[in-house]
């Protein structure tokens, strides 16, 4: 296995929260009228190679644009494809093939997600795109968060015997170091410790498949086939990823308002401005609340325990769990914070009107007593 080849391709994705909903059937339309790319459709149960009927459905599968071969400014050639997601979010995915050994194939690592001249290009080649699609975003952002992850996926071969060239457990045992600085992207040697914990968030399905995931970067050993639903996964708990930073930083910055208001001393009937204000808060914590649950419900794992537990590990790796921690954390907060404002709005109302009804009495009184 040592002097085996090491044929594979490389999967750049970048991401992008581009607004806050695509209205995808319009999407479809719009690229086909341009003669955009070749427009195909994601299947809701692609194909695993594991047993059926384990798979993985998308509830709206997101269109995906072929646009075939590009060429950056840095002279690279990558095969390019777009996926729009239903929920706003627009992924590049660049590959590239490679045929190295493994120090030139853990150079390359580091060449490529160092390299800012091709998150440059990807985000020349969505701005492109998104020009003929604009009618069919819904509030679209002035500044798009990205995300950026790298999938190294050496293909896994079969012999003239039927047997395949790598196994996951001699792997990690023979180029273990190797597999941890491709996924952190570095050249020098990494300590015991951060290996250990690298190449502890891997699975293996079959004794001929490999998956390692990292924060920013992943390696996987697979067939061709096999491995496609895995970077399909790894793509899926990216996007989640970038949708969870964007409500963490709406929710902060409407939280920040609210303490603002809060904090102004106009007396009593500046409370009566806290119900708009409430009002405009609950309606916010409502709408993050529905595309949180939209984001969640957009793909289900069907029996498919395996896949399941794949993106689990993948999303708690990159932040996933993070960033849902925050944004709940933030939710509860504005709950919170829309109950105190009706409150002391509730508060001032009841006084106001506890204070008519006593100057109705006195100017009642004085003329009952004008009245003698």
């Amino acid at each position: 296995m040592a002097n085996a080849p090491l044929i594979g391709s490389l999967r750049i994705l970048f991401l992008y929260d581009v607004c806050e909903e695509i209205r995808t059937e319009q999407l479809r339309t719009l690229l086909a009228s341009e003669r955009q790319g070749v427009l195909t459709e994601r299947r809701r149960d692609p194909a695993f190679h594991h047993p059926s009927p384990d798979y993985v459905r998308f509830e709206r599968p997101p269109v995906v644009q072929q646009l075939g071969s590009v060429t950056l400014k840095n002279g690279t050639c990558f095969d390019c494809e777009l996926n729009y997601y239903e929920y706003g979010a627009v992924s590049v995915k660049l590959g590239q093939p490679f045929a190295v050994d493994w120090p030139q194939l853990v150079t390359l690592s580091s060449q490529w997600i160092a390299d800012p001249q091709i998150e440059q290009g990807a985000l020349q080649i969505v701005r492109n795109c998104l020009t003929a699609a604009r009618s069919a975003l819904v509030r679209p952002n002035e500044e798009w968060l990205v995300e950026d992850y790298y999938v190294i996926h050496l293909h896994n071969r079969v012999r003239p015997d039927g047997s395949q060239l790598f196994k996951g457990a001699e792997l990690i045992a023979e180029h273990g170091k190797d597999i941890a600085r491709i996924v952190r992207g570095e050249l020098a040697e990494l300590s015991e410790e951060e290996r250990r914990e690298i190449l502890g968030s891997r699975m293996s399905y079959y004794p001929d498949d490999l998956l390692v995931v990292g924060w920013n970067a992943a390696f996987l050993c697979d067939t061709t086939e096999g491995a496609m639903p895995t970077v399909q996964l790894l793509e899926y708990a990216n996007t989640q990823l970038l949708e969870f930073r964007y409500y963490d930083t709406v929710l902060s910055r409407v939280l920040e308002r609210v303490y603002s208001s809060l904090d102004k001393r106009g007396g009593i009937f500046q409370r009566w401005r806290l119900a708009r204000e409430a009002q405009n808060l609950n309606k916010i914590r409502l709408d993050v609340r529905e595309l949180t649950e939209r984001i969640d419900t957009s793909i289900k794992f069907l029996s498919d325990m395996f896949s399941a537990r794949q993106y689990r590990m993948a999303a708690g790796k990159i932040g996933v769990d993070d960033y849902r921690r925050l944004v709940e954390g933030k939710l509860h907060t504005a709950g919170e914070l829309y109950t105190f404002m009706m409150d002391q709005f509730h508060a001032s109302r009841g006084f106001v009107l506890e204070v008519m009804v006593v100057v109705i009495l006195v100017i009642e009184l004085v003329f009952v007593f004008r009245g003698k």
